[in-house]
Order: C-alpha cells, then sequence, then structure tokens
C-alpha cells in the first residue's frame, strides 16, 4: 500500500473485492469520467491470491496495465485475504485511511447482493468505512472525510438499476482493460472448466452492456443503484424518452 503522501485526491474512488471487478463492472464510466476531467481511483480490496488462475504478482502487473488503460491516476490493493474477506473494524480502519487520504466525492462500490461473498461483504464493508471515515474521533492519522455519494455497480445483480452511464464511446478501451487480465481470460488449460474462453468474453460482455444501454436508449451502458432518491431541479431537462 503507498504511504497517505503518495496517494492522489481523487472524484470518484471504485472498490472492489477483486483485481478485475472493476473492469467489468464500471470500466466503462471511470473512463467516461477522466474523460470529463475528472480524477479516479481504484482500491482492491485483495490481491488475488487464492485464484484459481495468475499468482498475485502476475495479478499486480495486469491491474496496473489495466489502470493504465482506463486513465485512472492511482490504484492499490489492500492484503484482505482473497475468499475471506471480512467486516472488521481492522478492515475498515484500512479502507478509512484511503478514504482520508483520496478524498472521493463519490465512492463507487459492488452491489450488495452477490454469489461471491467477497462481493457482498465488500459492499457492506466499504459503506460502513466510508460511515466511519467521517468520525472526526476516529484518529487515522489524517483528517475526516465522508464521500458525498455511495452508489453501487449493480452488472451482475437481478435488480432494475436507478440509472445507467451511457458508455459507448468507450467500450473498446473497456474491453481492453479487462483483458489486460491475460492470467485470467487468456485461453489455457487451468480452469478451463470455469473460464470461458476470449471470444465469448467479448460477446457476453458487449451483449450486457447493450442490455443496459437498450433501457436508457443508447448503445451501451452500466447500470447503478443508490439508496436514496433522486432529485429534480427541471423536468424537462429529464433524459430518457417514456413513448
Amino acid at each position: 500500500m503507498a504511504p497517505a503522501s503518495e496517494l492522489l485526491p481523487a472524484d470518484v474512488l471504485a472498490i472492489a473485492a477483486h483485481r478485475d471487478d472493476v473492469e467489468q463492472t464500471c470500466g466503462g464510466t471511470l473512463l467516461r469520467m477522466a474523460a470529463r476531467g475528472l480524477r479516479t481511483a481504484i482500491l482492491d480490496l485483495t490481491q488475488g491470491e487464492a485464484g484459481t488462475r495468475g499468482s498475485a504478482d502476475e495479478r499486480a502487473n495486469e491491474a496496473a496495465e489495466a489502470a493504465r488503460l482506463l486513465g485512472v491516476g492511482w490504484r492499490e490493493a489492500l492484503d484482505l485475504p482473497d475468499g475471506a474477506v471480512e467486516n472488521t473494524f481492522e478492515n475498515r480502519m484500512k479502507i478509512v485511511r484511503v478514504l482520508r487520504a483520496v478524498r472521493p466525492r463519490v465512492v463507487i462500490l459492488p452491489y450488495w447482493q452477490a454469489r461471491h461473498p467477497d462481493h457482498a461483504t465488500a459492499a457492506t464493508l466499504g459503506y460502513e468505512a466510508c460511515f466511519l471515515s467521517g468520525l472526526a474521533k476516529v484518529d487515522s492519522g489524517l483528517p475526516p472525510h465522508r464521500p458525498f455519494k455511495i452508489v453501487y455497480a449493480s452488472l451482475y445483480a437481478d435488480v432494475r438499476p436507478s440509472f445507467i452511464v451511457d458508455i459507448t464511446p468507450f467500450i473498446e478501451q473497456r474491453h481492453a482493460a479487462l483483458m489486460a487480465y491475460r492470467s485470467q481470460y487468456a485461453s489455457q488449460a487451468t480452469g478451463s472448466g470455469l473460464f470461458v474462453p476470449p471470444e465469448e468474453i467479448r460477446e457476453r460482455t458487449f451483449a450486457e452492456a447493450r442490455h443496459y444501454g437498450l433501457l436508457a436508449g443508447v448503445r451501451y451502458g452500466e447500470p447503478f443503484v443508490q439508496k436514496e432518491v433522486g432529485l429534480v431541479d427541471d423536468l424537462t431537462l429529464l433524459p430518457v424518452q417514456s413513448i
């Protein structure tokens, strides 16, 4: 983990359980935010040591390349055990230190219901860390900071999104960032019964993005859920045609 003094402030911080989760669920959104001049960052909670394919060192190199392709200014991984992420005070404080150094306005978390227990735990762990980070009497060596907005990347959840981000101009670059994880997605014998071939990965990810894009009247999209209601100032500027 980089020292706090080396961290760069960011407008949007995506927190995920594993290296390559962000690329799958909100990589296009990070690309869109970067294209708008916003500063983006990624915090992976684990290092990938328990994965069927690849080593933690391989995953680290691939994550760095993916971050470059996503235009992310800062990315690091914590040392939470892969496959055994727990919501403990110690783990919340590890995230608090990052939140107080990066000081994001928006945090993207995994959706809170998931097949992989690490993903579901990461959602609760991240939310509680965001709350804890705003408490002035919780000492981490850095001043308190609480993100203004928390949203949940819901791509793999069977849930109606609160909103869609149009990632149409960034779909190819998003895919390239995912495929930077050669240890995971290149054709190989290891884990062949669990992993789909590269050409099918492209078909599936583009189809999912197309589905969510159609819901919002664009070509490709990424879905998100927010727990709070939205606020509208001008009804005539609401996007997405009703009829």
